[in-house]
């Protein structure tokens, strides 16, 4: 799984190739790189906002979250994150059909979950939260991951990059749907129980 992650950064359109030869038995396995790499961002931002703590001005006090309040939010984020890979993935399969593609299911959430690669490594600056880089690394990593789905829709799936283009740009309105579910969402969990507590 590491290779894949290493290809994906450094020579994309080859570990695509990589990837639309595997055997189905191996986007299986792959079912799982979602889910350990989703661990990663959430590890980091438990440990930034509860830990380190950011602040906001140039001379403002250090702003942290309870160790509670933070492990709530970490673990409902891991969650969010693999159902949005989960979701996408299955519009992914849904949508094939209608570009000409050959998919199922698990190839679907395969290709979601390695197109946020870059998002989840991104999601390390999580461990020292300042905001202006913060903010430039996640523009650079979603700038990538769109990249990656433009280049590997039509690769994985085998048809012509004109249709590949369209379907990717399909799947990008899908994600900005999910996108905005998510803000709906963790909205509705702040009204529930699940808004951050501050440290005093």
């Amino acid at each position: 799984m590491i290779q894949h992650a290493l290809g994906l950064l450094v020579k994309p359109s080859a570990q695509w190739r990589t990837v639309a030869d595997l055997p189905e038995s191996s986007f299986r396995t792959l079912l799982l790189f979602p889910c350990l790499f989703a661990i990663l961002p959430a590890v980091a931002w438990y440990y930034g906002t509860s830990r380190v703590g950011w602040t906001v001005g140039d001379e403002g006090e250090v702003i942290k979250l309870t160790v509670e309040s933070a492990r709530q939010i970490s673990v409902l984020f891991y969650l969010f994150m693999i159902a949005s890979v989960a979701a996408i993935g299955y519009f992914v399969h849904w949508m094939s059909d209608t570009y000409g593609a050959a998919s199922t299911l698990t190839k679907g959430i395969v290709i979601v979950g390695l197109c946020c690669t870059p998002l989840f490594i991104a999601g390390m600056v999580g461990f020292y939260p300042l905001l202006w880089i913060d903010l430039l690394i996640g523009v650079v990593a979603v700038s990538w991951s769109v990249y990656l789905l433009y280049l590997g829709i039509p690769i994985v799936m085998d048809i012509p990059e004109e249709r590949g283009f369209l379907f990717s740009s399909a799947v990008v309105g899908v994600a900005l749907v999910i996108l905005i579910c998510i803000m709906v969402g963790s909205v509705i969990l702040w009204e529930y129980g699940a808004a951050p507590a501050f440290t005093d």
